[in-house]
């Protein structure tokens, strides 16, 4: 292979790479953990290298050459390692645990605490979801569960059940919601349960809350989430580290495209979220959660 075909070479291996992570960023399904680093990366270092490896084969071949080739190759190796670590890191693998996330409606798992099931994930245990609704006052009913499994999906949960109680009556079906999160805890037996927080203005959020409770009236670990609509009572005495998992909670909340007119739904409201609890928790970007009951040591968070 002549050294011009090598610069062509690596550039298309950049170039490619880009491609992939450019569509995985709108694709429906997120398989990278710390996407944003390995992201910015590939694109940065194309940015640089690319053009650099074409302008080579306008020049004579030389030193300079070689250098350019061994630092392009060098990259698109970072780029490949990076990939296949992300993809395969498992911070617990041996521990594997498994995580119960209960919602009111199809959105919201995802702005209250999809960073943390994404990090969960990455970290090898399995998280199950379930939503009582399907969110048919604030929205339109035909689409928003598809938007709920879609962003399952996304997230790598490995289950997801969307219910179809009715929206902003769901303390008129709290003895049907409870035997369904009763049965959700038979069949998973979850090491860890999230819901939201009694300290919310959202009606149907606290009666999920309260049939929670009484659901898992035997569960050791149950924590509440912190939802757009949480009040300024909801305070939080524990904090997972979602530093590198915003850009996941933001694509998977925008997932839920019927839902995009709202406010909370911004970017820069979930990054305004994070900052501020990560601040508290001493962190660069947190989610924050309220606790029923957790022991010392559970092995998840």
């Amino acid at each position: 292979m002549t050294e011009a075909w090598a610069h062509v070479l690596v550039s298309s291996l950049h170039l490619f790479a880009v491609l992939v992570f450019t569509l995985g960023r709108v694709s429906m399904s997120r398989q990278l953990g710390h996407f944003g680093l390995l992201y910015r990366f590939t694109i940065s270092s194309a940015a640089i290298l690319v053009p650099t490896n074409l302008a080579c084969i306008a020049t004579p071949e030389g030193t300079v050459h070689q250098l350019v080739f061994s630092i392009s190759a060098a990259a698109v190796a970072c780029i490949a390692i990076m990939a296949w670590a992300s993809r395969h890191r498992r911070d617990d693998a041996e521990r594997p645990r498994t995580v119960l996330a209960i919602g009111a409606h199809p959105d919201d798992l995802e702005l209250a605490c999809s960073a943390t099931l994404a990090r969960l994930v990455d970290e090898g245990h399995q998280v199950h979801a379930l939503v009582m609704t399907h969110g048919a006052v604030g929205g339109d009913a035909a689409v928003r569960p598809d938007e709920a499994r879609r962003g399952a999906t996304y997230l790598g949960l490995t289950s997801v059940e969307v219910h179809d109680l009715p929206d902003t009556h769901l303390e008129d079906h709290s003895s049907e919601m409870i035997r369904i999160i009763e049965t959700a805890i038979q069949r998973h037996d979850p090491h860890l349960i999230l819901t939201h927080s009694r300290h919310d203005q959202h009606q149907d959020h606290v009666a999920v809350h309260w049939a929670t409770c009484r659901a898992g009236r035997n569960h050791p670990a149950i924590l509440c989430f912190e939802s757009p609509s949480a009040t300024s009572e909801f305070s939080p005495t524990v904090f997972t580290d979602v530093g590198g998992y915003l850009d996941a909670k933001q694509m998977a909340v925008a997932l839920h495209a019927n839902q995009s007119d709202k406010p909370y739904m911004a970017d820069a409201v979930l990054q305004g979220a994070a900052t501020f609890r990560g601040r508290q928790a001493r962190l660069e970007q947190a989610e924050g959660f309220e606790v029923i009951r957790l022991p010392l040591f559970r092995g998840i968070l």
